[in-house]
């Protein structure tokens, strides 16, 4: 009985472990090293203990890496609401509902670097259509991605266009699970608009909503494509997060150095791992409410 689910999970497994947990431990473990990531690690690499670590106390870069992190963690979280709502539109019954639902899926499909590109030719400074529309309106033209205090929300508005999509789908789906008997007795009880949102409709889109916050935190935390594509890091490192200092300390041009990129996503997955040990424990929380 137990031979055959362990043979179905063994290759899973492997994988995970390989492609995974060996490289987090290989992190964890070069982190302690200084080291220019050429030749043999134990050869070339000098152990330097926690002083990659402590020396990110006092790295300015690394410090608006970790605000930027945490500025796209918390207006990412608007692809969720934004999600449900177009969702609920989408979800009624009018006359070309298949049009808009292709339209509002479109975002979906493109990759995050086409996503960007589009993004940066929308806020060119002169012949951007951003800029055009709001000098229609008499303002003064705006350079999103030249401006230090401006570009990280330029490129966060930008992530949010697929991201709300991708939280639609879910809801949608959700929505087609909905037991239309509890929403009848909700009108019997007269619930109509947000009551009915509230104490009917969003309790049985828990499951959608679970996993929109897990996904929607993730990809804001491992935030990189859109960001090397709009501005590479700029204007004077203004964009960077944890994810893309990490690249340039360690890989990039000027970096080679592995060790200290290593401390950069070591504290990366720390932070990764408070919220999916959260998700995991409100998940098992809920499972055994479920049994009860």
């Amino acid at each position: 009985m137990t031979v055959s689910p362990a043979l179905f999970l063994l290759p899973g497994v492997l994988f995970f472990a390989v492609y995974v947990i060996i490289p987090i431990i290989q992190s964890f473990y070069i982190s302690a090293f200084e080291w220019n990531g050429l030749g043999e690690l134990s050869e070339q690499g000098e152990y330097v203990g926690l002083r990659n670590y402590q020396e990110l106390f006092t790295d300015r870069a690394f410090e608006v890496s970790l605000w930027n992190n945490v500025k796209w963690l918390v207006l990412y979280l608007l692809a969720i609401p934004a999600g449900l709502f177009i969702a609920l539109f989408l979800n009624q019954t009018v006359a070309g509902i298949r049009i808009y639902k292709s339209l509002f899926f479109f975002p979906f499909v493109l990759s995050q670097v086409v996503v960007g590109l589009v993004f940066s030719w929308f806020y060119l400074p002169r012949e951007g259509l951003l800029n055009a529309i709001i000098s229609f309106f008499g303002f003064e033209p705006v350079n999103i991605l030249g401006d230090p205090t401006l570009a990280t929300y330029g490129i966060i508005a930008a992530g949010l266009w697929p991201q709300t999509a991708y939280c639609m789908i879910l809801y949608l789906t959700g929505l087609n699970a909905v037991d239309p008997e509890q929403v009848e007795a909700g009108r019997l009880d007269r619930a109509k608009g947000w009551r009915m949102l509230w104490y009917v409709i969003l309790p049985q889109l828990r499951p959608a909503t679970f996993i929109a916050f897990v996904v929607t935190i993730i990809g804001a935390l491992r935030s990189f494509d859109m960001i090397s594509v709009m501005t590479n890091g700029g204007p004077f490192g203004s964009t960077r997060v944890l994810s893309f200092y990490m690249f340039e300390k360690a890989l990039s041009e000027y970096g080679f150095r592995m060790g200290y990129g290593s401390a950069i996503a070591v504290v990366l997955f720390l932070i990764m791992l408070v919220f999916i040990l959260y998700f995991l424990w409100t998940m098992v929380q809920d499972e055994r409410a479920s049994r009860n």
